[in-house]
């Protein structure tokens, strides 16, 4: 895989299941709020950490608000060497919506 696929939460959620590794880009005060349960918040600050200790093999899903911002960070990682990098669309609102019961916050992990 050359670049990410776009994907909708139902074939995430299969993903998942399967040991795809789900990171969010939102601020953190919104990922404490309500996040994909097992997800990893990412952002600046964690990027190169996570990446460094990331395998680059196991498929990687990115969310974030609606789904726009997660495919720039999608393409990103592309071209950090992950060959298998998917972005949610409709990010974690409709994740939300379809999965409530798979949705945690940092408060009860």
């Amino acid at each position: 895989m050359s670049d990410f696929k776009r994907i909708p939460p139902e074939q995430a959620q299969v993903l998942r299941e399967q040991g795809a590794v789900v990171v969010d880009i939102r601020d953190p005060q919104s990922f404490a709020l309500g996040h994909i349960a097992g997800s990893r918040h990412l952002d600046n600050h964690s990027l190169h950490a996570f990446i460094a200790g990331a395998d680059l093999d196991q498929p990687l899903i990115v969310t974030c608000y609606h789904g726009n911002s997660s495919q720039g960070a999608a393409a990103y990682l592309v071209g950090q060497g992950f060959s298998e990098v998917y972005s949610l669309d409709g990010g974690f609102e409709l994740w939300r919506a379809t999965f409530p019961e798979e949705t945690a916050q940092a408060a009860s992990e």
